[in-house]
């Protein structure tokens, strides 16, 4: 700094917070002087000047900023290949707190090594006053990237994104002081600087022990949780003040220092927050007034967030972003891959009676117990005793889960809550809530418990009661795809365009989750969108073991339950050989087929007619006419009344074949 001076408008008596040192008509306000209120001492001035030799050691060159605890100098180090170091003093000697956080940040940073923080050097005493030696850090803080931002590209926030990925740094450096028993207390864009490619927190001078009770807290209007008053410093609010900065960086946040000091703005006032509501989720989690409501450690805070980051990057760039979960095991089984059964009659001949039972649904609505028990599963706690004997039973039945879980040597929380799952599966709902009863009072606040009870509350058929449920988890678990796919489920009938944007999310983020495809299918399938359904389910991937379930919904989606009038030509080619290059074998290829050529008969017969494209093409090896189709739909009843071991449906089968045969002399 050329010129290093405290600006008036930040000068304050450190005793009784009045304004202090500012200018009176022309006369400039003092550096230096006594409050006129409580007549305590004030100093704004820096007490090193360049050239000034500390210690024996270190060379001042100059102030480099000015903050809230002290003047920052840079200085060269006479004793270790002229290093550039920092100095950290006093910027009011008269005020004991300041003094005393001082002491804290010297004997605090000794103790702390980690990448993502400053390093202190050394404490060394000069001319009366103490000064922190710490590693000097070259860069620009957070706060002067987006000053930067705005002044030069004309933009008022960070790309989301990169705002994200400085706050996961940040998480980690959180991660380490609070294991190591230490609050920050102080976070916020200014106190952190990007160095090359890595953050560095630059400002220890409010960290303090969690067990100390006592002592000055430090803080900033517009960062600091709304409880540290009453309450002081924790972890939960160290984590606010992270959520704050996030949001900060990330939007044009008016007005975060005054009407929404400790909460944000609606969703629909904020464009990005519309946009990515899991991110906007993680926001009001993070800094929800309530302590109890936030993330409750920095690493749950970070998964989540980087859960919300791999999906924000995948809807930029269409590029799924897969990662396990590490809260929920994968998808026990995809809900809505059926195979297909049914045919007709006499397919060409409108009013004949069915002769099997009747196609089912292209994409058959899932009931909510199959839903519930389709849903990813929590992970079971590594630290449980009992964690390595569950892990052997993930595979059983529900039934056969509940007796080998009922045998565990130790019930443990672990051992209730699979007994939990077990039941809900089986049918038992009030056994299962008698567990999450007893799980609730030894595990208060424990997210699992609301989850077996949104699962059970499903399973039960009460969708309308589960979807409040699934949509607080969502809110509490914004990273992950398991609370997300559950909504999207609850939503399909009474809000299908939500549940489109859930399923589209999880899709297009993670493609190892087959039920977001196929509920996708189902709510476009519904809504009169078959193409639409078409799309999500040729979207499962080939190396995918639910991709031949999805190509036979595909080719049902096409041809079932369309009046032939609706089809045309080049829609009952594809179905044909889409069904051709899946190489389906015995009654499941069969009965497709089966319906394919029916609905071809149908369009020939009572469809466009022959000036409408009727003639030409070929369906499954045949001529797209109606006498070879007719031919090869009889072969292929009397291939399905082979295979059957029903007496009344082989019956039924020959009927028809006699039925569709062409015509001839013989």
């Amino acid at each position: 700094m050329s010129d290093p001076q405290v600006a008036e408008n930040k000068r304050f008596c450190s005793s009784c917070g009045e304004p202090v040192g500012r200018s009176r008509g022309d006369r400039p306000g003092r550096t230096e002087g006594f409050c006129a209120k409580c007549r305590a001492a004030f100093s704004f001035r820096p007490k090193l000047s360049p050239g000034d030799l500390v210690h024996g050691q270190y060379d001042v060159l100059g102030c480099l900023a000015h903050g809230g605890l002290g003047w920052i100098y840079l200085a060269k180090d006479k004793n270790v290949s002229d290093r550039w170091v920092v100095l950290k003093g006093l910027l009011d000697s008269g005020d004991a707190d300041a003094i005393e956080a001082a002491a804290a940040e010297r004997a605090f940073l000794a103790e702390v090594e980690h990448p993502n923080i400053v390093r202190i050097y050394n404490f060394v005493q000069h001319a009366g006053d103490g000064y922190i030696v710490m590693e000097y850090v070259g860069g620009q803080s957070l706060k002067d990237i987006l000053l930067h931002r705005r002044r030069e590209l004309g933009e008022e926030s960070l790309p989301v994104t990169q705002a994200i990925a400085y706050a996961l740094e940040v998480l980690r450096a959180f991660d380490y002081l609070h294991t190591q028993g230490l609050v920050y207390c102080d976070f916020k864009p200014d106190n952190v600087i990007q160095s090359e490619e890595q953050l560095r927190l630059i400002d220890l001078g409010g960290v303090r022990r969690l067990t100390r009770q006592d002592g000055a807290i430090y803080g900033t209007i517009g960062y600091q949780a709304p409880e540290i008053a009453d309450e002081g410093p924790s972890i939960t609010s160290d984590l606010y003040t992270v959520g704050r900065a996030l949001a900060v960086l990330s939007f044009p946040f008016k007005g975060y220092t005054r009407k929404y000091v400790d909460s944000l703005p609606a969703r629909g006032e904020v464009e990005l927050l519309r946009r990515y509501e899991s991110f906007d989720r993680f926001l009001r989690r993070a800094t929800h007034r309530d302590p109890a409501e936030r993330f409750q450690d920095a690493g749950e805070m970070a998964e989540q967030l980087t859960g919300v980051l791999r999906e924000i990057l995948a809807t930029e760039d269409g590029e799924p972003r897969p990662e396990p979960s590490g809260l929920f095991g994968p998808e026990r089984f995809a809900a809505g891959d059926t195979l297909v059964k049914g045919g007709r009659a006499a397919p060409g001949d409108p009013g004949e009676p069915d002769a099997l039972d009747g196609p089912e649904p292209a994409l058959p609505p899932v009931p909510p117990a199959r839903a519930a028990a389709a849903l990813p599963v929590p992970l079971v706690v590594r630290e449980d005793p009992m964690a390595g004997f569950l892990r052997g039973l993930t595979a059983l039945e529900p039934a056969q889960l509940a007796a080998a879980v009922a045998g565990a040597p130790q019930h443990t929380p672990e051992v209730r809550f699979a007994l939990a799952r077990a039941k809900i599966e089986m049918g038992l709902f009030d056994e299962a809530e008698e567990f999450l009863e007893e799980l609730g009072q030894e595990l208060p606040g424990d997210w699992r418990i609301e989850w077996y009870r949104a699962v059970s509350v499903l399973a039960q058929g009460r969708v309308a009661e589960a979807e409040p449920r699934f949509d607080r988890l969502y809110g509490l678990l914004p990273g992950e795809a398991a609370p997300k796919l559950a909504l999207a489920y609850c939503r399909e009938r009474g809000a299908p365009a939500d549940a489109v944007r859930l399923y589209e999310l999880v899709w297009r983020t993670d493609q190892s989750y087959i039920n977001a495809a196929f509920g996708l299918a189902r709510v476009h399938l519904a809504a009169g969108d078959r193409g639409g359904a078409i799309a999500a389910l040729d979207s499962v991937p080939k190396i995918s073991i639910r991709y031949v379930p999805a190509q036979v919904a595909a080719v049902a989606t096409a041809v079932r339950g369309r009046h032939a009038d609706e089809l045309t030509a080049a829609e009952l080619v594809e179905a044909g050989e889409r069904l051709g290059r899946l190489g389906l074998d015995g009654e499941h290829g069969d009965r497709l087929a089966a319906e394919v050529l029916e609905a071809a008969l149908d369009w020939l017969v009572v469809g466009p007619g022959p000036g409408a494209g009727a003639r030409g093409g070929a369906l499954l090896g045949e001529q797209l006419a109606e006498a070879p189709l007719r031919s090869l739909l009889e072969r292929t009843y009397r291939g399905l009344a082979r295979l059957t071991r029903d007496r009344e449906e082989s019956r039924l089968l020959i009927d028809a074949a006699n039925t569709v045969r062409p015509r001839t002399l013989l």
